[in-house]
């Protein structure tokens, strides 16, 4: 092959000559072409290599290689600029040889002075008159993209002046489409054209690497699918790959870019966000990504609807190195998921124990039941224009022998994915008709059911059971079913809420508004309430909501469709308000009464029924989270430890320190490099309430959190005393003694005295 390409090299030295005038004798080109195949590579004369036939015949041979597509020759003069180049080239590149004699040889390709890494210029090269093999270039096509291995050398005339350029030219297009394409398949998901997990991995350790140097802040987010499973099995694994194409593209819309993006693998996703550390952007992004990602797909003519649950870690807060980071935002994940999925959650480091004590409580809670630990709470549903209570919701509640009440928004999720969730929903069916059955007059009894007991055929003989043993009249028994339920409409579907309403009891759409379905439903499904979720009426009375004309909507559907409304969530006056003066016929929530028990609810309905007057505040104010929580309080050089009594996303009121005057400023530390600036406004001895100068963000699961942290390195940067730095660091000044290089502050495992 080496013997082939230089004979090519001579053909093209001989055109080159001919064409520059030389002569074509023994003494010119041809005799040089002669002499270059009489020799071998120790220059000795060869005779039987002579080849056979004349200086004509073998430019017909070069034009007949030339034709074949398979190379092109090239040669330029002193300058630089073409005085001969290969036919198939001037075709390719759609020009006449007249068009390309004399000009820049430079000009036939795209960015001949641009690189890849280590690999030197065309300029350069003619520049330095050097010998130069194989470079890849790109031809200054306008439509499609060609690459050739372009090879060349110079010559000097007969005085052994540099005279210009010879060399050839091949084809490399296929060869560059399969490397890139192989590179492509070593780094990027062969399915969405996301990153894969290997590229991923990469791109993450070494941006950690530069930021940690830099000091920048670098987010990451894991993303796992809701519900996806139900679908692969469900319509196949063809469909399940069409739905992961639309989930990424629906990630790279609402990321932005494409290269920040990967699929690990199955259903699961990770994004990159470099220099983000603002929890209530990474936040309001997460809440639009589990938005986006719960919209209803098309695949294949079937309607699917999946759901996503986010777990968040920040570096170099929750881990430095990609290692920690990924296992910490997989904690966070899990987290998210065991707390009903659909949320995101920030990494904390009380995760690990958390997930201990979910393990605990999954455990107990299903011998709760056999246990006697389980009962109902009773929240009055209220007429809103008479104030008379029409009826009550079934709450569960759990009594923990050691733990005491436990929440329904953690225990909840738990009996879901260990699935007791259809144990406890027939036990509070059951439970909720024997009692009501013994309330005085018509009053109505308000039983969630979880999408997973609807999906269950027996249900329908379940609820009868319940009716027969209590004598319950079905009229008077409601059931709340979500939207959760038409997350794959069927035939079942549709035989299921036949079978209900065959029964006589009354359905309610529970949850109205948030969930991930299209109102094409609500055609044929028998509900006979809509209930508006807590979430349009929080915020609806502040100046510039738009909560008020979605609840406004919801009631005139509802009226249309000759349905009643229920508003949950009604806590202050002015909610109150509101809701009636948009039509809302029943009303749920604290302003009327929380939640009671049996024996309360007979007492207080003695009498055959039971009006309640509204009381509560005059207008909503921020949710205060309840809690007995010690945390650490910064005032000038001293650092008190303090108990947390209730916080919202505004203020929070603390517990002591005593005597503390108005206006006086602390910094509350929440742990974690949470710090939040704030002032005194209410002093009662032990007690103060402060308001914060930035307000507290969501932290994805029901709690809040300070949209930033404050990096230790920074606390000592500032000049923050030693006794207030968060345990595990420590800081030196310039008249302690450190090791030679360690700088004014560090961690404490950067170094240790001997």
């Amino acid at each position: 092959m080496t013997d082939q390409k230089e004979a090519f090299d001579m053909a093209a030295r001989y055109l080159s000559d001919k064409e520059s005038g030389e002569s074509a004798s023994p003494a010119g080109g041809t005799r040089r072409f002669l002499d270059r195949w009489t020799s071998n590579k120790n220059n000795e004369p060869v005779e039987s290599t002579l080849p056979i036939g004349s200086p004509k015949e073998a430019v017909l041979l070069l034009r007949n290689f030339e034709s074949s597509g398979r190379g092109w020759f090239w040669s330029t003069d002193a300058n630089g600029n073409i005085n001969y180049l290969s036919m198939p080239v001037l075709t390719l590149l759609n020009m006449a040889p007249a068009d390309v004699l004399g000009q820049p040889f430079l000009s036939l390709f795209h960015g001949a002075s641009e690189h890849e890494e280590n690999q030197r210029t065309l300029p350069f090269i003619l520049t330095k008159q050097s010998r130069f093999d194989d470079l890849p270039l790109q031809a200054a096509t306008d439509d499609e993209e060609v690459w050739w291995s372009v090879s060349g050398k110079p010559y000097r005339d007969g005085a052994g002046n540099f005279a210009g350029f010879r060399g050839s030219g091949t084809d490399i297009t296929k060869l560059r489409r399969s490397a890139k394409d192989n590179s492509k398949l070593a780094t990027y998901d062969s399915l969405t054209g996301l990153l894969n997990r290997f590229r991923m991995s990469k791109l993450l350790e070494t941006t950690l690497s530069a930021f940690k140097l830099q000091k920048r802040a670098c987010a990451v987010m894991l993303i796992d699918l809701d519900r996806f499973k139900q679908v692969n099995d469900t319509l196949g694994h063809p469909a399940g790959d069409a739905l992961l194409k639309q989930v990424a593209e629906r990630l790279v819309k609402a990321v932005g870019d494409r290269e920040k993006i990967s699929r690990l693998g199955g259903d699961e996703f990770q994004i990159i966000l470099q220099d983000v550390e603002d929890r209530g952007v990474l936040g309001e992004m997460a809440d639009r990504i589990i938005r986006m990602l719960s919209h209803p797909y098309s695949v294949d003519g079937s309607r699917c609807i999946i759901g996503a649950s986010i777990g968040i870690a920040v570096s170099p807060f929750d881990g430095q190195a990609s290692e920690d980071l990924i296992r910490n935002a997989d904690l966070a994940l899990y987290a998210a998921k065991g707390g009903g999925r659909g949320r995101f959650r920030f990494y904390s480091s009380d995760l690990l124990q958390a997930a201990e004590d979910r393990r605990i409580l999954e455990e107990d809670l299903r011998d709760a039941l056999s246990k006697g630990q389980m009962w109902l709470a009773y929240q009055p549903v209220v007429d809103s224009a008479s104030n008379m209570v029409t009826g009550f919701e079934a709450l569960l509640r759990w009594n923990h022998p050691e733990r005491g009440p436990i929440s329904p928004a953690l225990f909840i999720p738990i009996a879901e994915e260990a699935n007791l969730i259809g144990s406890l929903g027939e036990w509070a069916l059951e439970k909720a008709c024997e009692e009501a059955v013994k309330w005085p007059g018509k009053m109505k009894v308000a039983v969630n059911v979880s999408p997973n007991q609807f999906a269950n055929t027996a249900l329908p003989k379940i609820i009868e059971s319940a009716l027969a043993t209590s004598g319950l009249a079905p009229s008077r028994l409601e059931l709340e079913i979500t939207e959760g339920v038409f997350l794959q409409e069927s035939a079942d579907t549709d035989s299921m809420f036949k079978a209900l309403k065959k029964i006589g009891v009354r359905l309610a759409l529970d949850d109205f508004g948030t969930g991930y379905s299209s109102l094409g439903y609500l055609k044929t499904a028998p509900f006979d309430k809509i209930k508006i979720d807590q979430s349009f009426v929080k915020g609806a009375t502040e100046p510039g909501s738009r909560n008020g004309a979605i609840i406004a909507a919801i009631v005139a559907l509802a009226e249309a469709l000759d349905m009643e409304t229920t508003a949950e969530g009604i806590e202050s006056l002015d909610q109150l308000a509101l809701v009636r003066s948009l039509r809302v016929s029943h009303v749920q929530g604290y302003v009327y009464s929380q939640p009671v028990s049996n024996e309360v609810l007979l007492e207080r309905c003695i009498a055959g029924d039971w009006t309640i007057e509204p009381s509560g505040p005059a207008v909503q104010r921020s949710d205060r989270l309840s809690m007995y929580r010690k945390i650490g309080a910064i005032h000038d050089n001293h650092r008190y430890e303090v108990v947390l009594r209730n916080l919202s996303v505004s203020g929070a009121l603390i517990e002591g320190i005593y005597n503390v005057p108005l206006g006086t400023n602390f910094v509350l530390d929440f742990g974690d490099g949470q710090l939040a600036v704030s002032t005194v406004v209410r002093t009662m001895e032990s007690q103060q309430g402060l308001v914060f100068e930035e307000r507290l963000v969501n932290d994805g699961n029901g709690g809040l959190c300070t949209n930033r942290r404050i990096s230790p390195y920074m606390m000592a940067a500032a000049g923050m005393p030693l006794a207030c730095l968060p345990p595990g660091y420590y800081m030196t000044t310039e008249g302690e003694q450190r090791p030679s290089g360690l700088p004014a502050f560090s961690t404490v495992s950067d170094w240790k005295p001997s």
